[in-house]
């Protein structure tokens, strides 16, 4: 009763400023103005969040949220976090979305969450994890939620979303809805929420610091006043209850609601004459609400009524009794009557589904059960939930409380809640039921899979874990080729992607001659010879290519390995220099039957590759089609993690090399906003800052890129990985637009040591020449004319106009006067040959210049104006600003001439393409 009478009670004391609050952010809601005349502003949502110890009435002060809300026609969803749930994963998550999607059928649901479908609704619920195919990542789950909630808000508007206890809510809904809180006020959403500050974990520090109310810190709810407590018990007791009486209760229950309630009823159900003289008798009241007191009171309710307690304290919350009895090991009949029991003494509460009346007393309980006997329950509870049919997955949480005794059966059942709460979208918690398995233990034939699987669930989240555990997997005598080769291929992966690739590539090395099938040989192959393409510091990179010419060359592509090492023939093509169709043809070849980005059970790296392979080629209509239907997989298989940000990066550099420096921007940006959500330190930082600060050159915002690069750590130490654009190379770039010469061409020297021991000499992938060209001809012109014929040299061979047209421009900068204006000419019937829009202009301004200096005014205007008009439509503000002072300076009336058909922005205009992602 008592936590019930407190949830019920019409009167909350000293509560006025917390319920101002609730009513003046659902008078905003609502669209109600402070006397129900509606406010000029459109009704919007808001968050509320309450801090309180155990027993200060957050969740009376919710209740009363809740019925006020339902009063004023809101939808209200609410959910309560557990002590014993937290380690269920969506378990709060449940509680809100499913109630609300109870009535719908499957094809209903599908219906209604489209491609989110599948994403979210194992998480919540709402249908089984598919067999096959790879999870979520945890950020594209959370986007998924984010939608649905948002379309829930919108569709059943206003909405009141009500979480109490949100210290024990799980980790998964936490740190969802810690991230989507802000978001409520855009909403006609209303965001309270409850906790403990004391107790918040670890994985809920994100929680601590959301805002009250409009920027305000949360609300902390304080112990009652002493008049306050004596309004209490008058209205309790009766109003002939004494000063000095009520004084007492406030002393002894130091003004906490709960116990002063529960000290209130028990003060009625004694009869106590509630004067000064029966105040001596409250201490020991009061002691019998919480701690020993309250066990001590429930033992003497007897053997039967303790155990189902205990049954009930195990199993948490929302406890239906035909499960707590066969947990206690009671009859029906028995049980039902400790169930009474347990109601008369103000521990249970409810009916059909059983309560603990307050969170204090179900954890009072949970402690006092003997160590033994508690272990023993779970076990109990984990029988129970499998034998009822709920799955392994209900059954993980009690598990995890017992102790290890080499079952068969609890590994088995560990590892299918692993399997299905990792395909949920939830790695931590699987990580946490194959951690238990492993100490179980697993017989020796289970313990490689077991570590394997383990390796597997943590590869997302803590790569240097999985790493030890798919190493210690290779130590086991693991009997099936397929789990050994799946071992391997994991382990090479997460050493990739954790910028340890000379490892990746030895793991490979050394397994190659133990592997008899040719299949699996060859795919070895593959994966090595693909991280050693990205290894910068690979010894021996032209050996490596010509192994990989000899072998791509005779395969046809009859399966997705021979297409990946044909994919990797072009891209290695591309990077040292060999004539654009050749690399070309490749990439065709490797298309042919198919290569998706989002594999389960490969990387995206080289279907980005052969992407690229066309961009670099000035094939980009077909880099764009490839990119649009990669970010299309990455997001149908909820990728919205380090994938899309790898996608919409490399998308930003895409529309960077066509001169789109706006839309490159935006992609660019999307990319680092879906990087950072990642976490910091994930490899495609480096491409997205790489990308971001070549673009803001090209734009004329130097000191903003300079700004990017200082707060990112965009410097030396390089990743031991290749990026594009090459972050050594963008850096030097960087360093020269600031006028730091002589630190620039250090940078861009090491560069050129660095490539060329690769044997990489491909402008159009990394023009470091053309950049140490540009700061050698501040001290030593001669040099830098060397460097930069040598860079046009290889652009022929290469052969890609955007390449040969970006290279005879810088080529044309450090050359003597009387040759540029022909170098320059040439660069732009280059560059009107391809889509470079940004790398016209600059040549298109440049030779503008030198046709005014050569005595040629009428042509240079003409080119002038040209010049201006393709600035100003790249986005190029610097180049334009500049362009347009020409232009002045000359005495020349800026105009828009009309574009000519071989401007790269007019063929755009015509063909379209995928546009920019706005506020990802």
């Amino acid at each position: 009763m008592g936590q019930r009478v407190l949830r019920g009670r019409r009167t909350l004391f000293e509560r006025e400023a917390e319920l101002a609050a609730v009513d003046e952010a659902l008078a905003e809601l609502t669209g109600l103005g402070a006397h129900g005349a509606e406010p000029p502003d459109r009704p919007h949502g808001a968050l509320l969040a309450f801090s309180a110890r155990a027993g200060l009435g957050k969740t009376a002060l919710l209740a009363e949220v809740r019925r006020r809300a339902t009063a004023q026609g809101c939808t209200v969803v609410s959910a309560r976090g557990g002590d014993q749930e937290q380690r269920v994963a969506f378990h709060v998550a449940r509680q809100l979305v499913q109630p609300q999607l109870a009535d719908r059928s499957e094809a209903e649901l599908q219906a209604s969450l489209g491609s989110w479908y599948a994403i979210v609704g194992p998480a919540l619920g709402l249908c089984a994890p598919p067999e096959h195919g790879a999870p979520p990542d945890p950020q594209g789950l959370r986007d998924g939620l984010d939608w649905v909630l948002t379309h829930l808000a919108v569709r059943r508007a206003p909405m009141v979303l009500v979480l109490d206890d949100a210290h024990w809510a799980d980790p998964e809904s936490l740190g969802w809805l810690a991230a989507f809180a802000p978001r409520a006020e855009q909403l006609p959403l209303l965001l309270v929420v409850a906790y403990r500050p004391e107790e918040l974990p670890e994985h809920a520090e994100s929680f601590r610091g959301l805002p009250g109310r409009a920027g305000q810190r949360p609300i902390d709810l304080e112990p009652l006043s002493a008049p306050a407590v004596a309004r209490m018990v008058r209205e309790d007791v009766g109003a002939h209850a004494d000063d000095a009486f009520c004084r007492e209760c406030w002393a002894v229950t130091s003004g906490n609601p709960f116990e002063a309630v529960e000290l209130t009823a028990k003060v009625r159900d004694r009869g106590l004459d509630p004067t000064g003289a029966g105040a001596h008798l409250l201490r020991d009241l009061a002691a019998a609400v919480k701690g020993s007191g309250l066990i001590a009171r429930m033992e003497r309710l007897g053997t039967s009524t303790v155990r189902l307690a205990w049954a009930c304290a195990v199993l948490g919350t929302e406890i239906p009794p035909a499960l707590a009895a066969a947990v206690a090991g009671l009859g029906g009949e028995e049980a039902a009557d400790a169930a009474d029991r347990l109601r008369g003494a103000r521990i249970l509460t409810g009916a059909d589904i059983l309560e603990f009346v307050h969170p204090l007393i179900a954890t009072a309980v949970y402690r006092a059960i003997p160590t033994g006997v508690r272990v023993a329950l779970h076990g109990q509870a984990a029988w129970c939930l499998i034998n009822e049919g709920r799955g392994a997955a209900a059954a993980a949480r009690h598990l995890l409380e017992t102790h290890p005794d080499g079952d068969r059966w609890i590994v088995g059942q560990l590892r299918e809640a692993a399997r299905d709460t990792l395909r949920a979208g939830a790695p931590d918690a699987a990580r946490a039921h194959l951690a238990r398995a492993l100490r179980e233990p697993p017989t020796p034939s289970e313990r490689a899979h077991v570590l394997y699987e383990l390796g597997c669930a943590s590869l997302l989240t803590e790569p240097a874990t999985t790493v030890n555990h798919l190493r210690a997997a290779l130590e086991e005598p693991v009997a099936e080729p397929e789990l050994r080769q799946g071992i391997v291929y994991r382990l090479s992966q997460v050493l990739a992607h954790s910028d340890r690739l000379a490892e990746a590539s030895e793991t490979l090395a050394r397994e190659i001659p133990l592997t008899t099938d040719p299949k699996v040989r060859l795919r070895m192959q593959a994966e090595q010879f693909m991280w050693d393409a990205f290894r910068a510091d690979e010894p021996e990179s032209p050996a490596r290519s010509r192994r990989l010419t000899r072998l791509a060359d005779r395969l046809p592509g009859r399966d997705l390995t021979e297409r990946y090492v044909i994919g990797l023939r072009a891209w290695d093509a591309t990077l040292r220099g060999e004539p654009a169709d050749v690399a070309v043809r490749h990439a065709e070849r490797a298309l042919v039957g198919g290569l998706g980005w989002a594999d389960v059970d490969r990387g995206f790296e080289v279907p980005v590759l052969v992407a690229l392979t066309f961009m670099y080629a000035d094939r980009h209509a077909r880099t764009e089609e490839l990119f649009a239907a990669g970010i299309a997989d990455f997001e149908h298989q909820g990728w919205r993690g380090a994938h899309l940000a790898f996608g919409y990066t490399l998308l930003g550099y895409v529309r960077f090399r066509r001169g789109l420096l706006a839309e490159a921007e935006e992609f660019a940006r999307a990319g680092l906003r879906l990087a950072e959500r990642v976490g910091p330190g994930v490899p495609v930082l480096w491409y997205a800052v790489g990308t971001l600060v070549e673009i803001l050159l090209a734009r004329g915002r130097v000191a903003e890129a300079g700004r990017l690069a200082a707060d990112y750590a965009f410097a030396a130490p390089f990743p031991a990985a290749v990026v594009f654009p090459d972050a050594q190379a963008v850096y030097g770039e960087l360093l020269l637009a600031q006028g730091l010469i002589e630190e620039a061409i250090t940078e861009l020297t090491a560069v050129g040591d660095r490539l060329e021991r690769r044997g990489m000499r491909n402008p159009a992938w990394c023009p470091w020449q053309l950049h140490l060209a540009r700061a050698q001809a501040h001290g030593a012109p001669e040099q830098a004319l060397i460097t930069a014929l040598e860079a046009v040299d290889r652009a022929r061979l290469y052969g890609a106009p955007s390449a040969v047209g970006q290279a005879l421009r810088v080529a044309a900068e450090v050359s003597p006067p009387a040759a540029r204006v022909g170098l320059l000419d040439e660069a732009v019937g280059h560059l009107e040959q391809s889509p470079a829009a940004y790398e016209l202009a600059c040549a298109v301004v440049a030779l503008s210049g030198e046709l005014r200096r050569a005595g040629r005014p009428d042509e240079a205007a003409e080119q002038l104006y040209r010049g201006c008009d393709l600035a100003e439509r790249c986005g190029a503000d610097g180049l334009a600003e500049r362009a347009r002072a020409e232009l002045t300076a000359a005495g020349l009336r800026p105009r828009r001439p009309r574009a000519t058909a071989a401007d790269p922005l007019v063929i755009e205009e015509r063909t379209g393409a995928l546009r920019a992602p706005g506020a990802l």
